[in-house]
C-alpha cells in the first residue's frame, strides 16, 4: 500500500488519469489487476471451508468462465475500446437511452456496494481474531487504510498496489499447501492423502446429475457460472474499468485471456487446500467448532457451558474412533485388500456421520446460547489451522495473503462505484463542469462508498459462508445487467422503452423466484438475462410505434 501510494502520488489530475490512468496498461498488469479484483479475502478465508465441508464440487461453478474471457474479448472490448467510454454503461445511452443507462448503474452500484461490505469483513475477521480486537473496530481500521491509497491515487494506485499483492497472495498459498503435505502422518505422502480424501467423497470434481436445486454441477457452472461471468467481466465496472485501462484493444484481450488460463487452475488450488485440511483433520484432533470466539463466549456462560463442555467431551473419543477408523483405511489402501477397505469405509462412514450430528448438536447450542453470533463456522476452518499450526513468521505471511487479497478486490470495487457515481449519475445532468471538478467529486463518492462499504461489514457476521453469499448477491443482479447489454449487443430493433421495462420486470421475478423457490442461485443468471431479453422483444413487437417513438430512433 505504501509502495502504491508513492508510487502513483502525481497521478489523477485528470478524469482520464484518475479513472483508467491514462490508458497505458500492459496485457499482464491487466491481468494481474483483474485476478486481484475477483479474488477477494474471502476467496482464501471462504473457499477452503467450503472444500472442506462439500468437497471440490465448487470448481465447476468456474468452469464456464474461461469461454467468458473469449466471447467478452470478442464481443465487448472492440466496442468499449472504440466509443473510449470510462464506464461500461456509457455505451447503453447511446445504444438506448439515459434512462437505460442509469437503471443499470444502480443495479451495479447496489450489487457491489453490498459485496464491498462483505470483502472488508473477512479480513476483519482475521485480524480480531489474531489480536482479540473488537470487529467493528477492525473493519473501519482496514476500510479507513483502503479508501485512503484509493482516494489518493486512483485506479492507477490500486493497479499497481495489486501486482504486488498478487505475488503475496500466490506465494502465501503455496505455503499453506505444502505444509498440510508435511504436516500430515510421517508415513503418509500426498497421493495418500488424495485416496483418503476420495473414499470419503471430497474429490467430487464433476457431477453430471441434471438437478435445478443443486448449486454446483457440471451443467449449472457451464450455463449459470458462463452467464454469472459473462456479467461480472463483461459489465461489471469494477471489471470493465481494469481493461477500459489497456493501451489498445491487443493489451485489453491479453490481460483478459490471462484470467482465463489461470483463474481455475488457482481455483482448484484454493479447493485442494480445503480437501487437505480435511485429510490433516482425520488425524489430527479438530475443534468441535472453528469459531473460537463464540465458543469461548458460550463456555464461560453458567447455562450453557456445561452443556458444551459435555459435547466436548463425546467430541474427543468419537474423534479417536474416527483417527483409528482412518488409519486402517490408509493400511487398506496400501494392501490392496478389498474386505479389509469395506470394512474401514464403513467405520470411517460412521464416525463421520456420528461427528456431523455432534456438531450439528453443538452449532444448535451456540446458536441458542448467542443468537445474534454466527454458529456455521467454514469460514474459520483455515483461519484455525494458520493460528493452530503455523510458525510464527508464516503465520504472519498468511494474514499479509488475506489483507492483500482484501486490499486488492475492496479497492478495485471503491475505484469503480466512485466511477459510476460520477459518470453515470452525476456528470450527465451537469454536462459543463471541469475534469478537475469531477475528480474531486470522484474522491468524495470513494469515501462515501467506502463509509457504506463498512457499515454493511459489521452485518457480515450473520450470513451463512462468505463465498456464497458475494455469489448469491452477484447472481440476483448479474443476470438483469447482463440481459440489458446482450439486448445492447444483439438485438438491435429493440429500443430502450422496451429494455428497460423489461429489465425491471425481470429484475423483480429473479427476486421472487429467490425467496418463494430453492433454485440453485447460478440459474438466476440465464433466467434474468433471458427475462431481459424476451420480455424487451414481447414488448417492442406488441408496442413497437411507442417504443421508437420514445426513442426517437428508427
Amino acid at each position: 500500500m505504501g509502495y502504491g501510494t508513492w508510487r502513483t502520488r502525481r497521478a489523477g489530475q485528470t478524469m482520464d488519469s484518475y479513472l483508467l490512468g491514462d490508458r497505458q496498461a500492459q496485457w499482464w498488469g491487466i491481468g494481474l489487476s483483474i485476478i486481484a479484483t475477483q479474488a477477494s479475502a474471502i476467496t482464501f478465508l471462504s473457499t477452503p471451508g467450503q472444500a472442506y465441508d462439500d468437497g471440490m464440487r465448487f470448481i465447476q461453478f468456474y468452469f464456464g468462465l474461461p469461454l467468458a474471457m473469449v466471447l467478452i474479448a470478442i464481443f465487448a472490448v472492440p466496442i468499449y475500446q472504440r466509443l473510449q467510454v470510462f464506464t461500461a454503461y456509457e455505451y447503453l445511452e447511446g445504444r438506448f437511452d439515459r434512462r437505460t443507462r442509469t437503471l443499470a448503474a444502480l443495479l451495479f452500484l447496489v450489487q457491489r456496494g453490498l459485496s464491498n461490505g462483505l470483502s472488508l469483513y473477512a479480513p476483519a475477521l482475521v485480524l480480531s481474531a489474531i489480536l482479540g480486537w473488537n470487529i467493528n473496530l477492525t473493519v473501519w481500521l482496514i476500510g479507513g487504510l483502503m479508501i485512503f491509497y484509493t482516494v489518493a491515487g486512483g485506479t492507477q494506485a490500486v493497479a499497481v498496489t495489486q501486482q504486488w499483492q498478487v505475488g503475496v497472495i500466490f506465494t502465501g498459498m503455496v505455503v499453506a499447501g505444502y505444509l498440510l503435505v508435511h504436516y500430515l502422518p510421517a508415513d503418509m505422502g500426498f497421493t495418500e492423502a488424495m485416496q483418503v480424501a476420495g473414499n470419503q467423497g471430497k474429490l467430487n470434481l464433476v457431477d453430471f446429475h441434471f438437478d435445478p436445486s443443486d448449486r454446483y454441477n457440471f451443467w449449472s457452472g457451464m450455463t449459470g457460472g458462463l452467464f454469472l461471468a459473462l456479467s461480472y467481466f463483461g459489465t461489471d465496472q469494477s471489471q470493465v474499468q481494469r481493461y477500459l485501462a489497456g493501451r489498445d484493444i491487443t493489451e485489453s484481450r491479453l490481460g483478459l485471456l490471462m484470467n482465463g488460463l489461470v483463474k481455475v487452475p488457482m481455483q482448484f488450488g484454493i479447493l485442494l487446500i480445503g480437501v487437505l485440511l480435511f485429510v490433516f483433520y482425520q488425524f489430527n484432533a479438530p475443534p468441535l467448532t472453528f469459531n473460537r470466539p463464540v465458543h469461548d463466549q458460550v463456555a464461560q456462560s453458567a447455562e450453557h457451558g456445561p452443556s458444551l463442555q459435555a459435547l466436548e467431551n463425546k467430541h474427543r473419543q468419537l474423534f479417536e474412533a474416527k483417527r483409528a477408523a482412518n488409519t486402517q483405511l490408509v493400511e487398506a489402501l496400501r494392501s490392496h485388500d478389498a474386505d479389509q477397505l469395506a470394512a474401514a469405509q464403513t467405520q470411517v462412514q460412521a464416525s463421520n456421520t456420528a461427528t456431523r450430528a455432534l456438531r450439528t448438536e453443538a452449532q444448535a447450542l451456540l446458536k441458542k446460547a448467542a443468537p445474534s453470533a454466527e454458529a456455521k463456522d467454514t469460514d474459520y476452518v483455515f483461519l484455525t489451522f494458520v493460528l493452530r499450526y503455523l510458525p510464527q513468521g508464516l503465520v504472519g505471511l498468511l494474514i499479509a495473503v488475506v489483507l492483500s487479497a482484501a486490499m486488492g478486490s475492496a479497492a478495485s470495487g471503491l475505484n469503480a462505484l466512485a466511477s459510476t457515481t460520477v459518470v453515470d449519475l452525476y456528470r450527465p445532468s451537469r454536462p459543463h463542469l471541469s475534469g478537475s471538478h469531477c475528480v474531486r467529486a470522484s474522491r468524495w463518492a470513494t469515501i462515501a462508498w467506502g463509509v457504506l462499504g463498512i457499515g454493511f461489514a459489521t452485518f457480515a457476521a450473520r450470513l451463512e459462508n462468505l463465498i456464497q453469499a458475494v455469489n448469491i448477491l452477484g447472481s440476483l443482479f448479474y443476470g438483469t445487467i447482463l440481459g440489458i447489454f446482450v439486448v445492447a449487443f444483439f438485438m438491435k430493433s429493440i429500443g430502450g422503452r422496451a429494455v428497460f421495462w423489461a429489465a425491471i420486470l425481470a429484475e423483480i421475478i429473479v427476486l421472487l423466484l429467490f425467496w418463494l423457490t430453492d433454485i440453485g442461485y447460478l440459474w438466476f443468471n440465464i433466467i434474468g438475462c433471458g427475462l431481459v431479453m424476451l420480455l424487451a422483444a414481447g414488448y417492442q413487437r406488441l408496442v413497437p410505434s411507442a417504443s421508437l417513438l420514445q426513442d426517437g430512433k428508427s
